[in-house]
């Protein structure tokens, strides 16, 4: 019975973090496919050089959320119960990191879209932020601070997955956190950090795109709207 919620929770995760949100705000917003401008990615960043602020908190905030309600419904679906396999205790904090990680797929190789998603960075603190907000929020400021100084999305991204990892071995230590939250954290933080790979090869290339450069179409931009225009509409 344990195992079966187990598999609930991780096909709920991963059926909501599959939601494109950037996809759908570009279709209502532009008509637009966002994965045919910038990075060709569908999350917060790319749909800010696109399509605008406005558009970006829509995304960003779905993407958030859609982590979260993955994570807080596991725990419904888990309840109380526990079971002893393996000499594994396996219990709520279980199907929240199961959740959590399976959104996070989701968010990177959504099913329904044709497996082309975004990074995963803001559906790893939404569902950090079910997990555990304190690190979730510290997380999260890390990325502004980080991406605003440095001027790199991906960078700021990069480190404040980092962080969240750290700041969890510390409370882990000092205060008993489930370790399975642990597991979120460093799963969570490696599946960021390989969906960022291209982006690390181009910070080290110091080719990067910056956070105000705007996306250009990819492959025929004389056909359609430019950047500007979209993000002007």
């Amino acid at each position: 019975m344990v195992i079966a919620k187990l598999i609930l929770a991780a096909v709920i995760g991963y059926l909501l973090g599959s939601i494109p949100i950037g996809i759908i705000v570009g279709k209502t917003k532009a008509k637009i496919d966002i994965r045919d401008y910038g990075s060709g990615r569908t999350g917060g960043t790319n749909v800010l050089r696109t399509l605008g602020k406005k558009a970006f908190v829509i995304v960003a905030a779905g993407d958030l959320l859609k982590s979260a309600l993955a994570v807080f419904l596991a725990g419904l679906i888990m309840g109380k119960d526990s079971s002893l396999i393996w000499h594994v205790t396996i219990s709520a904090p279980t199907a929240h990191t199961i959740a959590g990680i399976f959104a996070i797929i989701g968010h990177i190789f959504p099913v329904f879209a044709h497996f082309r998603g975004g990074r995963g960075v803001a559906t790893f603190i939404g569902g950090m932020a079910v997990i555990c907000p304190p690190v979730a929020l510290l997380g999260g400021e890390v990325l502004i601070i980080g991406a605003g100084l440095s001027g790199f999305a991906s960078l700021g991204s990069l480190i404040s997955v980092l962080v969240a990892y750290a700041i969890m071995i510390w409370l882990i230590i000092a205060y008993g956190v489930s370790i399975e939250y642990l597991y979120y954290a460093l799963f969570g933080a490696l599946i960021v950090l390989i969906a960022h790979r291209d982006n690390i090869n181009r910070l080290i290339a110091r080719k990067e795109r910056r956070i105000g450069q705007k996306a250009t179409h990819n492959t025929d931009s004389s056909t359609n709207k430019d950047s500007s225009t979209i993000a002007a509409s």
